[in-house]
């Protein structure tokens, strides 16, 4: 695995405090951060991107009506298409297009950051595209990019009756990215990554990991809460996942589910189906309370 791509520069935050690599708190006793309100966005997606962005920009108004700081879009929240080449047709190039401009002028617009789950990306090209990147943008409050991260696990599922392959359509990403937002190091996930602990150690400590997924209906029902909590209590954070959860015009049924996890592995916030919003606070005292009563990140030895 390549080195993790660190949008933080070092960690500083913008009240001048220091995280070093390897440490499980946030600065000196006294020195606190506001509880950062956060929002999983879950959605029902159909193959009419036009009309998914207006179901994904009315949620996320919602969302930041609410009061949230930091809101998240699910997985292929812009198209869940008839075949999965679908989604090559819709594919952007790197700062154009639609899908990018509609999160963009969301983040502005509200002065939020903005996880944009995920969207299919390509590389600059005149001819025809065979792969393309699962793709999640966030943006910043001022509407910047804040950071990129391709998906770097790709899915395949055959139980006889269910086949499913992402890496006929895609190409995957290779780097862990985190970034930081209002003060909290963030880590970003996509779906399947949820099953590889490995790479959220790599981005660990954090405050905040984020897991937009489009969990199959099976699957979901099997291992979807139990390998969050799972990842909330062993990087000792918040999860936030906000998903697709429904039936969907294709025919495809996603678990949905989105939730946001303390990190003692408490849910806070679900919605089992359909369109809709989750909010709950990400809470510095309780990071602090959690990890200094049961120091493991500390204790890591390898």
């Amino acid at each position: 695995m390549e080195p993790l791509v660190d949008m933080t520069s070092g960690f500083s935050r913008p009240d001048g405090r220091q995280r070093l690599p390897g440490s499980d708190t946030l600065g000196p006793p006294g020195c606190t951060i506001a509880a950062m309100k956060i929002a999983a966005v879950q959605m029902v997606s159909g193959w009419d991107v036009e009309q998914n962005l207006q179901t994904a920009r009315r949620l996320i108004d919602e969302a930041a009506h609410q009061g949230a700081q930091l809101v998240a879009l699910p997985e292929y929240f812009c198209l869940m298409g008839q075949r999965d080449r679908d989604k090559l047709a819709v594919a952007e190039v790197a700062g154009q297009g639609p899908i990018q401009s509609m999160l963009q002028n969301a983040a502005r617009t509200h002065k939020i950051w903005l996880v944009g789950g995920t969207m299919p990306v390509r590389e600059a090209s005149d001819g025809p595209v065979e792969r393309v990147r699962n793709t999640c943008w966030v943006y910043s409050p001022e509407g910047q990019v804040a950071a990129r991260y391709d998906k770097i696990h790709l899915f395949a599922f055959d139980n006889g009756k269910e086949r499913y392959d992402e890496g006929q359509v895609l190409e995957r990403g290779s780097n862990p990215v985190a970034f930081e937002a209002a003060g909290h190091r963030v880590g970003l996930s996509v779906c399947y990554d949820v099953r590889f602990p490995e790479l959220y150690r790599s981005m660990s400590p954090c405050d905040l990991m984020c897991v937009p997924a489009a969990f199959t209906y099976t699957t979901g029902q099997a291992h979807w809460e139990l390998l969050l909590r799972a990842r909330a209590v062993e990087n000792q954070c918040y999860v936030i996942a906000p998903a697709q959860g429904g039936q969907h015009a294709n025919g495809r049924r996603t678990w949905g589910h989105s939730m946001v996890i303390d990190p003692w592995g408490e849910v806070l916030a679900v919605l089992p189906e359909g369109e809709g919003v989750v909010v709950a606070d990400l809470a510095d005292s309780r990071l602090n309370q959690v990890r200094t009563q049961l120091p493991a990140l500390a204790h890591r030895r390898l």
